[in-house]
């Protein structure tokens, strides 16, 4: 045998792809998520926020604010690109879905019946979808992305809260009735009613599946709640009280936590109602008469006006056009409509079948915290795309889907790469003893 024995790694490792490491009684974690995923998703939120809104302390020109959200975006994309450089992508029915919004959207903003800038949303658009397309390779089931939109949405609520302290004033102005608004930001109250809502309600469920502890979470729902209620939106409080009835009823029959808070909800919704039922009253009707409330604060009458308006059969099957999400020069406030208006027929059928396959994906899902929090913001989104836009375009609202997608991603396999095997060292003989011939067949008694 040869006295040199050495050991040779090979010199070919192969491409581990990623997979999903999982451990009795762990979450499916991404290995090796980059932190720069986080960041981006992030950057996608801050183009998200718009760039209309009340006034700030310290007046923010339009044009910054929509350079600073743009940039966002185009950074977003940068970082997703960066870390997927060999643009590995995990197959999506929801980003496909958007994928095929755009061809509507840019057909009918070819004609330019809403300006230029119909063109430069399209390519905002296309830009967002294409970063989604990137993030996609780290969607497997796991909690990885609520975590991120908790932690980014609590930013921006802390902006707000922020601002009510430095300057009371400016975020409580008359024009808005008093109603929560972004003082160093320009944010609506309906905005911040949503992004209080979203999280408030992800966290509950955390809470509910023991992902978190309950100290973390009061630092998130007790001031989100306040802030919630400050802003006097309707349409948040609502989509978070049926939303989370619809998820943690989705684990009724298999988490006992979940059934107590069932309970405990169910006790003090009924104290509420019972003790505090004029509060309440007042706090939905905002001042205002019981006429303009069930008209919904006159947006009933614009879309009466959108859906008779004139259209030809181009304009009825690809739209008008991206625009501001307004007709007339008020805001249309129900997503539907917008499409129907910007995107046509093929619009709404396009926003319907993202509804329905997610819908219908959550539903065959077995029972797990991750499905629930999907339901959640499903069905937070179908309820407040009655009275706001946002569906057909890139809005905060394509940012829960997407993570309501992300959440409904098939677990990838549960076992650790497997490394290649080393060869095995061969083990010299040892040489025999020579016994004498004489000695083998003795005995000793």
């Amino acid at each position: 045998m040869s006295g040199n024995l050495r050991h040779t790694a090979p010199t070919d490792v192969p491409d581990v792809p990623d997979k999903a490491v999982t451990r009795p009684g762990a979450d499916p974690r991404p290995v090796g998520t980059p932190k720069a995923v986080g960041f981006a998703w992030g950057l996608l939120v801050l183009n998200t926020l718009g760039s209309t809104g009340a006034e700030t302390v310290i007046p923010l020109p339009r044009s910054l604010v929509q350079m600073v959200t743009m940039g966002a975006l185009v950074a977003a994309f940068a970082l997703a690109l960066a870390v997927n450089l060999r643009l590995r992508i995990r197959p999506s029915a929801y980003v496909l879905l958007l994928t095929l919004l755009l061809v509507p959207s840019l057909i009918s903003s070819l004609h330019l019946e809403s300006g230029f800038g119909a063109l430069f949303r399209c390519a905002r658009f296309a830009l967002f979808v294409a970063t989604l397309w990137l993030l996609s390779r780290w969607w497997d089931g796991s909690l990885t992305f609520v975590r991120h939109h908790i932690r980014t949405y609590s930013v921006v609520l802390g902006t707000v809260a922020v601002g009510l302290v430095v300057s009371p004033g400016a975020a409580m102005p008359d024009v808005y009735g008093g109603r929560l608004v972004g003082a160093l930001w320009p944010l609506t109250p309906p905005q911040i009613g949503q992004y209080a809502a979203v999280i408030i309600g992800l966290t509950v469920l955390l809470l509910v599946g023991r992902r978190t502890d309950r100290a973390s979470a009061a630092v998130v729902i007790v001031p989100s709640f306040v802030l919630l209620a400050m802003t006097h939106t309707r349409t948040a409080m609502l989509g978070l009280v049926i939303g989370l009835t619809l998820a943690i009823g989705s684990l009724f029959l298999t988490s006992a936590a979940a059934r107590r808070f069932f309970a405990w909800a169910v006790l003090c919704g009924v104290v509420a109602a019972v003790g505090f039922a004029s509060a309440l009253q007042a706090w939905f009707l905002r001042g205002q008469t019981q006429e303009y409330f069930t008209s919904l604060t006159g947006r009933a009458k614009v879309w009466d006006a959108l859906l008779a308006a004139p259209r030809t059969k181009s304009e009825q099957f690809f739209g008008m056009g991206l625009g501001d999400k307004s007709f007339g020069g008020l805001p249309i406030d129900n997503s539907w409509l917008a499409a129907y208006n910007e995107q046509g027929l093929m619009g709404v059928i396009l926003v319907a079948g993202i509804v329905l396959v997610l819908g219908g994906v959550a539903l065959l899902r077995p029972p797990s915290l991750q499905r629930a929090c999907a339901i959640f913001l499903i069905s937070y989104c179908v309820i407040a795309s009655y009275t706001e836009a946002g569906l057909a375009d890139a809005s905060p609202y394509l940012l829960h889907l997407a993570l309501a997608a992300s959440l409904l991603a098939a677990p990838t396999e549960t076992t650790e790469p497997s490394l290649p095997e080393a060869p095995r060292l061969s083990t010299p003989a040892v040489p025999r003893r020579r016994v004498p011939r004489w000695a083998r067949g003795s005995e000793v008694s």
